[in-house]
Parts: C-alpha cells; structure tokens; sequence
C-alpha cells in the first residue's frame, strides 16, 4: 500500500472522487436544542439519511468505481460490521458485480438483511470485524475476488473526505472542531486530510468507545496495538486493529483523541433524537457524546462544532437498552441501594423525604424492593436529577436522615443486572396479597397511595420503573390480616387506581412466594 500520500495528494483523490453516483451531499443542520444546553453552536452533519443510512457508501463505491472491468467481471469481496457491507452491495449492483459480505457473527440482523437485500452474498464468520476479516482474504484468494477494504485504502479514505469537503462547503463560517468517531480509521483519515489541506486551524477530533480504542493506543504507543477484545455496543467501530494507512494519518494529522462510555452514547442517541425525530446507531452517536463531553471538560461557550452522524443502522430490539441507559448517561437519572429499618412507617418516611432532597423537584423512576431481613429493608431506588455530581448530595441526605445509602449511579452490576433481579421468595412475607395496580405518572401519585393504608398493612414488596408513559405500573406485596381483607377490599376501590389482584397468579407463587 502506498505510504507516501501527502494531504496535498489526498486533497486532489478527494476533490476527484466518484461518489454521487450512490450518496447524495447530506445536510449539515443545528442541533437547536443540543446548542442551546451546551452554549456552543453544533452542526450534526447527516449522514444517516444516506441510502443505506450511512456514509459508508461513499469510500465503497469510489474504490470500485476505479476497478478495471476485469476486476469488476471477476466480483469484490469485503469484511464488514454492517454498514461497509451495505455501501459494498449497492456498489455492486449499481455497476453490475458480484457482491461477497463477510460479516461478524455479532452483526445486527437489520444490517445483515439490508445487505442481502441489495444482492450481497452473505458469510457470517466470527466475533469482530478482524475475525470476519481474516475469512475474507481467505475467500478473496480462494475465488480471485477484489477486495474493497472498509477504511484501509487511498480510494476508500478519499470517499470518505467528500465529508469534510461538503462540511466546509455548507458551512464557510468560524468553525472550531469536527468530532469523527473512530473504528478502523478510515473516516477520520479522509476528514483530515481535507480539513487540514484546506482549513488547517479547525480541529480533527476523534472518538472511540471506552472499550474499543484501538486507534487511540495506537498512536500513543507510535505503533497499531492490538487489542485482545473489543467492546460490541458499537458495532459499526468495534475494530482490534485500526489500518496501516489510516494508523499513519491520523498519527499524522488528528488534533486530539476522545473515549466515551455507553451510557454517554445512549444519551447523544437521545440526544439526536430530540433534535431531528431521527435515531441512530451507537457509532453514529459518538461524536455527539463526545462533544457534550469536549465543552463540559473545557468550558467552552460561544464555539461551533460539527459532529458526523455517520450511521443509523440501529436493531429496534436495542432501543429498551439505549432508553435505559440513557437517563444515566446524561446523569439525569441516580441510581441508590438504601437500607431503611424494617419497621411500620419507615417506607413511607422515606418516601417524604426523597421530596425533601436540596435541588430541583424529583421523581422516582424505579422502587423495587422484597422483605428479606426481620430488622433491615434493602431499598433499589431510581431517582430524576437535573445536573451532574447530584448523586453524591442525595446519597448524603439519605445517610444524614439515617439511611445506609450505596451510590450506584456508575456500577455497571447494578444498572445491567442487579436492578432486574431484586425480589424472590421469603418465608417473611405472612398473609401477602400481591396486587398490580395502574395509576397516573405524576407527582404525588404514590405518596397519595401509601397515605391511605392502613399502618398495620406492612409492604412486602414493591416494582416500579418509570416506562415515560402517562401511567405507571405497580406491583406491590402487602400482608394484610385475614381480619382486615374487608377494609382492605374497601381500600381497594377507595385508592381510585385500576388494579388486579395476582395472590392466585401460579408465576406468584412459582416465583415470589415461599
């Protein structure tokens, strides 16, 4: 592979690159309601709107667009997470060539379907792109196929720089960084090159996830690290080992290297969300976390920023994890582990006092708790916040008040698994009535529930996570007397909210009752 391009050179692959055969020139529009939050101006620059829902189209085709009609004759083949893959196929069948996918096994069925769907021959082989990689230059050799690489190659790298060209096009005014996520480099090769060539004193910033910064090591070790493994959330840019050519440039010619968590990328995919009504994928978000991340580290106001939505090739089954996720990515939402005394009343004091906490009007998310312990009760509580670090100043208010109180806010056993799975059977949980109620999702609502209990009714178990409905669901465990189920029965219907009584529910007892 040549080493020895220059910007200058790139510039000039750039400017000649035949990409608009297959992409359109993507709109570069503010994100109004990110740019009002962060006091910066920010530009989302939309390559999801593509017609395979990212940019990865662009290199493909100008790569194969410089093949000789042998080549063509004889087919490509290519390695892909998914988008590449895509950008390959619609190559193909626009110039009328065979189409071999090589893709991970981890693919999301979406990105899988849409390449067969454009006529790609499909292989699924291995955990990441270096494995499906590896089977690919096996297939190219076996067959005589052309491989059309995903990011490491001049034609594929200068495609890709008809990004910044049109950034730069659409938008001639201050312009302080572009944020570029990273996989396999081959994007952020093309941006610098024509940004630097062009606008040297715009920033190239690029973004990795936390567990897949293959480049980033890279370049500070000056040589390509490979990474044992790679984090899957971000399909598009789980890379092991970044290219040799795009390791050189971005060495090169990138300003400076960013990581962010997948609680961060959950909320920039809210984050585009409410800009633009649109939802992409965790790669596709990186750059947005990232510049969240930029001005709060640097406290910058008044700058202007683009970001590249580079992909929106999103499983819709991932959504219930990004909607999760997302509240506490953006630390919006604070997640505690309290013990409260087992004792009549001390629910309901706490309660009270989660409205007591200094700062703005909160919310409870999510409750979830089981009778376990005679003398202690282990609380799961989600609570709304409004700005960072609020999370420490409520744990302190609940030890203050007298309650053991564990910041989980930042404990991936808690927010992935253990908030799943509080409750079970207890040999505490006398005379329990297990009740599903459904009641309005506003302030009060549950304070309003508990105030007409009789006190002698002890909660055994409580669920509650806020769904953003206009409702909430309850299941709550309450142990009321055999003396007391006519009152209770009156409560009932007194309370106001729809309910269903499970106590004679078999997955109650199969899984809840001693």
């Amino acid at each position: 592979m040549p080493t020895s391009l220059t910007p200058a050179d790139y510039l000039k692959k750039i400017l000649t690159a035949r990409v608009y055969d297959v992409a359109v020139e993507s709109a570069l529009e503010p994100a109004k309601a990110l740019s009002a939050r962060l006091g910066n101006t920010v530009l989302l620059k939309r390559e999801d709107q593509q017609a395979v829902f990212s940019f990865k189209l662009r290199g493909a085709y100008n790569k194969m667009a410089h093949l000789s009609p042998a080549q063509l004759a004889n087919g490509v083949i290519c390695a892909s997470a998914g988008n590449h893959a895509q950008g390959v196929a619609l190559g193909a069948q626009k110039l009328g060539a065979r189409a071999v996918v090589v893709m991970p096994v981890t693919t999301p069925e979406l990105k899988v379907n849409a390449v067969r769907a454009l006529g790609g021959e499909v292989h699924l082989h291995g955990d990441s792109y270096s494995d499906a990689y590896t089977h690919a230059v096996e297939l190219q050799k076996a067959q005589d196929l052309t491989f059309v690489h995903p990011f490491d190659d001049p034609d594929v790298i200068a495609g890709q720089g008809t990004i910044a060209m049109e950034i730069l096009r659409q938008h001639q005014g201050p312009l302080d960084a572009v944020f570029v996520a990273i996989g396999g480099g081959g994007l952020i090769s093309g941006v610098a090159n024509y940004i630097k060539a062009v606008r040297p004193e715009i920033k190239v910033i690029g973004v990795q996830m936390n567990d897949s910064d293959a480049m980033m090591q890279s370049v500070a070790a000056k040589q390509r690290v490979a990474l044992a493994d790679v984090g899957l959330f971000s399909d598009g840019t789980a890379v092991k080992l970044v290219g040799e050519e795009t390791f050189r440039i971005a060495a090169d010619l990138v300003d400076e290297f960013m990581t962010v968590d997948t609680d961060a990328v959950c909320a920039g995919i809210k984050d585009v969300f409410i800009d633009t009504r649109s939802i992409v994928e965790p790669a596709g978000a990186l750059a947005v976390a990232a510049v969240k991340q930029y001005v709060e580290t640097h406290g910058t106001r008044g700058e202007t920023y683009a970001v590249i939505l580079c992909g929106a090739n999103m499983n819709f089954d991932r959504l219930r994890f990004v909607a999760e996720r997302a509240e506490v990515g953006e630390e919006r939402e604070a997640l505690f582990a309290v013990t409260i005394p087992e004792e009549r009343g001390s629910f309901r004091r706490f309660c009270e006092l989660v409205g007591e906490v200094p700062g703005a009007s909160r919310n409870v998310t999510e409750f979830n708790y089981r009778i376990s312990d005679a003398s202690e009760a282990h609380v799961f509580v989600g609570l709304t916040t409004s700005t960072r670090g609020e999370s420490k100043t409520i744990a302190d208010t609940f030890v203050a008040h007298g309650f053991g109180t564990i910041d989980l806010t930042h404990d991936e056993l808690a927010k992935e698994h253990i908030r799943h799975m509080v409750g079970g059977r207890t040999g505490l949980a006398h005379e329990e009535r297990l009740l599903r109620f459904v009641f309005p999702e506003r302030p009060g609502a549950l304070l309003k529930f508990l105030s007409m209990m009789r006190p002698n009714w002890n909660i055994s178990l409580f669920h509650y996570r806020n769904q953003g409905a206009d409702y909430g669901r309850i299941l709550v465990g309450l142990q009321v007397p055999a003396a007391d189920h006519g009152a209770f029965n009156e409560f009932l219907e007194t309370v106001g909210y729809p309910y269903v009584d499970e106590t004679a529910n078999p997955v109650y007892r199969l899984f809840l009752k001693a």
